[in-house]
């Protein structure tokens, strides 16, 4: 490793440290994919440099209240203001924009997610996300109050294991505890969510799924291939920004749409609603699917 990638490694780890909670030394070790023996030779050198570093109970973080670490955390912080501006510029891009998606985890990157979750999250929402984040850094298991399933159409708590946000943290994959599945619970739908004191108990059935370009989550996406008009190429790209990068151009007046869905639900909505704008080139199941849903609709 070059003297430069081993300062931004470094660089990056002091960053981390400055946290709230405080970070294990495991944690640093795999996120950074270290040794465990380099990241106390981090830590002695930091410490060399007039950071003081607190460790309670096997985590690590900065001590802020040192008066010269203090006004060296004043660079790594948004200033009230700043957090502001960046939340307006932020939420003037649409959600599906990959652009959004790309902007936030380059923050995320760079800044502990404590300093900018205001930034990048609904003020309603932030709250329940800096929450959930808490469950997840803890691997402990959240209630989930007041919850409004789309599904059972019914509002009643839920106590999950929170595993990872899904694109711009709209919703969070989770172990639902009470069905025994993985599944994704959007933010918006979550009143308020309680950390509890109880550790993972399913860690290992843990495991997270895709979101389509429809916004359709799934363990077993299916590719599926579309010929779009010009008529179904704007809509796609106004309604699902997202379809752009899975999208070639055949001819001026015809485009081929090339992606793996979630499920059909999404595409199929897409599809239905643009009769014979869309002509379906794979699979055979996505037809099938359109056929049946079509002779439905027209009983």
């Amino acid at each position: 490793m070059s003297d430069q990638a081993k300062f931004q490694k470094m660089l990056e780890v002091l960053l981390l440290l400055d946290c709230q909670y405080g970070r294990t030394i495991t944690e640093l070790s795999e996120r950074f994919e270290i040794s465990p023996r380099t990241v106390y030779r981090y830590l002695d050198t930091f410490k060399q440099v007039g950071f003081v570093i607190e460790n309670t109970n096997g985590y690590f973080k900065i001590d802020k209240e040192n008066t010269t670490v203090q006004e060296i955390s004043h660079l790594l912080h948004f200033s009230e203001e700043e957090a502001f501006i960046l939340s307006k510029a932020i939420h003037s891009i649409e959600d599906t924009d990959e652009f959004k998606s790309k902007l936030v985890k380059k923050l995320y990157s760079l800044y502990d997610f404590d300093r900018v979750i205001h930034a990048i999250s609904k003020k309603e929402e932030s709250e329940n996300i800096y929450t959930l984040l808490q469950g997840i850094k803890q691997q402990k298991q959240v209630v989930l109050q007041s919850y409004k399933s789309g599904n059972s159409k019914n509002i009643r708590d839920r106590i999950v294991e929170p595993i990872d946000f899904t694109v711009n943290y709209t919703g969070v994959w989770c172990y639902d505890i009470e069905d025994g599945v993985n599944k994704v619970f959007k933010a918006s739908r979550i009143k308020h969510v309680q950390l509890l004191e109880s550790f993972y108990n399913y860690k290992p059935k843990h495991k997270k799924g895709i979101i389509d370009i429809f916004r359709m989550q799934s363990f077993e996406p299916s590719a599926i291939i579309l010929e779009l008009s010009l008529v179904a190429y704007n809509l796609i790209i106004e309604e699902y920004p997202l379809s752009e990068k899975y999208i070639s151009k055949v001819t001026d007046n015809l485009y081929r749409l090339e992606c793996e869905v979630g499920n059909f639900l999404g595409v199929g909505r897409f599809v239905l609603g643009l009769p014979g704008e869309i002509k379906i080139i794979a699979s055979e199941a996505f037809k099938q699917y359109v056929l049946e849903r079509h002779q439905l609709f027209n009983k």
